[in-house]
């Protein structure tokens, strides 16, 4: 996944990643142990930083891992963190605990993305939820986002899809905000101009959905007959030292209803 770069020189970099946290040069310098006039000559490129300055910065700036490795390359440095395919035999514990993880959460939903929410693992209980879907859509790599908002994907049967679709949206805006992905901001300009099916136009309080959570926007969707209601968690790792498991994420669909998760466990059984 290739970065967008704002500006030439790690200072102006420093400065992007200092002004969409909205701190200012003085609380910044109080949290990385400096001066402002330090962090103002970086900036400038009056000063070059260390290393260690950098890495510093970033951690406080919290700048993902893969533009710390842009701006340690931006200052004159090598890059610190790896970026390890997910199928490299270093990666196998990993790929074992994911697997165990997922197939523990069945007959729930379950599935890892990557940091353009391409499925790299996934559980039976995604593919219940994928039946219907356009063959095309399940070529590899399956996106999670083009499964979900495309026409002849989920969103004809997700009954309050307006309501999800905007969640998502937003979601994607922030992390393009935040990981400045050249790839992901493309795939957030395809996903956003789907056409909304028919079936969505005019939708507020989907009829026969089941009542607004009060903790959760829930996911409802039809599914052979029935409506079936999800809320959503995603986990992350904590920590990473490796690009790639940076940008992976655990999602995990809770049954919203009594009635949901007794199908689902039904189906399981």
């Amino acid at each position: 996944m290739t970065t967008v770069a704002l500006d030439t020189g790690v200072g102006p970099l420093l400065r992007s990643w200092r002004e969409q946290r909205r701190l200012s040069q003085l609380e910044l310098a109080l949290r990385a142990d400096s001066s402002a006039r330090h962090i103002s000559f970086i900036e400038t490129g009056r000063s070059r930083p260390s290393e260690e300055m950098v890495l510093r910065l970033a951690e406080h700036l919290d700048v993902p891992v893969r533009e710390r490795n842009a701006l340690l390359v931006m200052a004159g440095y090598a890059p610190r963190y790896t970026e390890t395919a997910l199928d490299d035999p270093a990666m196998g514990a990993l790929r074992e605990g994911m697997e165990q993880l997922l197939q523990g959460y069945d007959p729930y939903p379950a599935l890892v993305v990557d940091g353009t929410y391409n499925v790299v693992a996934a559980n039976r209980g995604i593919a219940l939820l994928l039946e219907g879907v356009a063959g095309h859509l399940l070529a590899p790599p399956l996106n999670a986002m083009r499964l979900t908002l495309h026409p002849e994907g989920l969103a004809p049967r997700i009954r309050n899809l307006r309501e999800w679709r905007a969640d998502l949206l937003a979601q994607m805006e922030r992390q393009i905000a935040l990981a400045r992905s050249a790839e992901l901001r493309e795939l957030y300009e395809e996903v956003a101009a789907y056409p909304v099916p028919e079936s969505a136009d005019g939708q507020d309080e989907p009829a026969g959905a089941p009542s607004a959570l009060s903790f959760a926007l829930p996911m409802v969707v039809e599914h052979d007959g029935r409506v079936l209601s999800f809320v959503s968690s995603i986990a992350t790792f904590n920590t990473p030292m490796d690009v790639t498991v940076a940008e992976l994420a655990i999602e995990t669909f809770l049954p919203a209803d009594q009635e949901t998760a007794m199908y689902l466990r039904s189906l399981g059984s």
